[in-house]
């Protein structure tokens, strides 16, 4: 299963940078429209109680490693916890 790289990643999936090999560091650049539930002390401090993601779009993903863009490509990560050798 390909995975659309316009969306946010899927739980399971993972990005790989096939030009150096780097699957932890990346830019991610994300367009989000969100709903947030904003509580506002009486000084006037606010925190964020909760928030839905509406809508997202990635934008452009980048390795930090070598700085390339095209060599990204989306992979099922590994099953945390599961020696890949072992049957």
């Amino acid at each position: 299963m390909t995975q659309d790289r316009t969306r946010p990643l899927a739980p399971g999936y993972r990005y790989r940078c096939d030009g150096c090999g780097n699957v932890t560091r990346f830019d991610v650049v994300e367009s989000a429209r969100t709903r947030r539930y904003v509580h506002f002390d009486l000084g006037g401090s606010s925190t964020v109680d909760e928030e839905e993601v509406l809508t997202a779009s990635v934008e452009s993903v980048t390795c930090r490693w070598c700085s390339r863009e095209d060599a990204v490509r989306i992979e099922l990560a590994p099953a945390a916890g599961v020696d890949p050798t072992r049957r």
